[in-house]
């Protein structure tokens, strides 16, 4: 993969010396844009169909323990000069010095291509899929009161340039498709929602039938019209593949965060080497998965993507780093260095964070659990990172009787407590699946990232539903 042609080399390194010009350990520009397009049906109409470009910079400065950072949408010399004085005035010290910084283009080949750029594809064919899954979830099916479909592609194309002599980029696209369909009945209005995104062009299309995904989130809404209230206490709970991912995520993958780490903010700080977990359980940050939604070449700090190993056979192995704090402590950088935009700085957040399939046979799984919950999908939900504490909604979930996946139930959620949950893990499936993609918010920043499970049961878990 070329670096994308945004700013030329000469300029980048001028802008650098600008930025050091006052005095200043290390400076960075960031540099990017973005072209998206979305799409939204609701109760069988377009509402909405647009676009956008957004493109700018940001530059930061780094003296000692101090950062200035200023950001711009003009990418002319005379733009970023200014913005690198900005960003400069935070760490200014007059050495009259001459900076000047050398880059070495550095290109990294991204995980996963487009075939089809969604730019190259007329917008008739993008609303054309919207009205496809709309008939699709209403066919054949009365209850069915409401019907809302999404479409969005984005195209980030971005360099990276420091004055450790560093020039990269990169170039991500990505797609996503949701449907959502609310049922009504006796027992009120339900919903069920299909989701899919992915780190590539259009041809996501051709992996997922949207009229497949219509029905699915028919289906999912019509069938928690039968649901039972969810029980109440604690009991087993049974994971199921992909949907449970986000879990780990927000009461694990968090805690698991460098910055986090420094600020005393996580229940895991000062356990590497320790056994944070049942040894059933590996936990992997990946962000060079080929095609999943946090999938990219070279993170926002231009250090490549890697697979990082968080937790392997139940011990803490490592933390996740970005690039400045990795060189304060000396430690090698893992990719995990990510921004919302340009205007923006970066901090450590994850990518695509998953747990390794175990050996378990899933179907032994539910056989083996006499009574509990078995949790198909979770929705959203909160976290303490300094405690571990959480609670998670349920958006899909069964009870499970003598062994058996039986009734549906409504809505409740899962609370508990990151680490126990870890430990209280006795049985892992060898049915691994990535969840439907997310969006992670942290600090007021939002970035895409993937989560997934193979199924796995927790020993005991509080159900907070509304039967006794």
């Amino acid at each position: 993969m070329s670096i994308p042609d945004l700013i030329d080399a000469d300029t980048l390194s001028a802008t650098l010396a600008e930025a050091l010009r006052t005095g200043g350990d290390f400076a960075e520009v960031f540099a990017e844009d973005k072209a998206s397009t979305s799409a939204y049906l609701d109760d069988g109409r377009i509402e909405e169909l647009s676009s956008g470009r957004d493109r700018g910079a940001g530059i930061r400065v780094v003296r000692g323990e101090t950062t200035g950072f200023a950001h711009t949408a003009d990418l002319s010399a005379t733009g970023l000069a200014a913005a690198a004085r900005a960003a400069a005035a935070a760490a200014h010290r007059d050495d009259g010095r001459v900076h000047e910084i050398a880059l070495v283009a550095h290109d990294v080949a991204h995980p996963s291509p487009p075939s089809v750029r969604p730019g190259d594809v007329a917008k008739a064919d993008k609303v054309a899929l919207l009205l496809r899954a709309n008939d699709a979830a209403r066919a054949d099916a009365p209850e069915i009161s409401q019907v809302a479909v999404s479409y969005g592609d984005s195209r980030r194309r971005v360099v990276i340039a420091n004055s450790d002599g560093l020039l990269t980029g990169d170039d991500q696209t990505r797609t996503f498709f949701s449907v959502g369909a609310v049922a009504t009945g006796d027992t009120g209005m339900q919903t069920g929602r299909e989701a899919v995104g992915h780190t590539v062009g259009f041809e996501l299309f051709d992996r997922y039938d949207v009229d497949e995904l219509g029905r699915a989130a028919s289906q999912r809404a019509r069938t928690k019209l039968a649901a039972r209230p969810a029980p109440t206490g604690e009991m087993p709970v049974v994971i199921g593949p992909g949907g449970g991912g986000v879990l780990f995520h927000e009461a694990c993958g968090h805690g698991l965060e460098a910055d986090l780490i420094a600020k005393g903010a996580s229940v895991f700080a000062g356990r590497r080497g320790e056994k944070v977990a049942s040894e059933l359980i590996t936990l992997i940050d990946d962000g060079t998965v080929g095609g999943e939604w946090g999938a990219y070449a070279v993170d926002d700090e231009g250090t490549p993507a890697q697979r990082n190993v968080l937790i392997e056979n139940g011990i803490l192995t490592d933390y996740m780093w970005d690039f400045l704090r990795a060189r304060k402590e000396g430690r090698a950088r893992s990719g995990n260095g990510r921004r919302q935009s340009y205007k923006f700085l970066p901090m450590v957040r994850m990518t695509n964070t998953f747990i390794l399939d175990g050996t378990d046979d899933p179907e032994a799984i539910v056989a083996g659990t006499d009574h509990g919950v078995y949790v198909a999908k979770l929705g959203g939900g909160q976290v303490n990172t300094a405690t571990g504490d959480f609670v998670f909604g349920m958006t899909e979930a069964y009870l499970i009787e003598g062994g058996q996946i039986t009734e549906p139930l409504r809505e409740g959620n899962l609370i508990g407590n990151g680490p126990k949950v870890l430990a209280n893990i006795d049985a892992v499936g060898n049915d691994f699946a990535f969840g439907p993609p997310g969006t992670c918010g942290k600090d007021g920043q939002g970035v895409p990232v993937g989560d997934g499970v193979p199924t796995l049961r927790v020993t005991s878990l509080t159900v907070g539903g509304q039967a006794a």
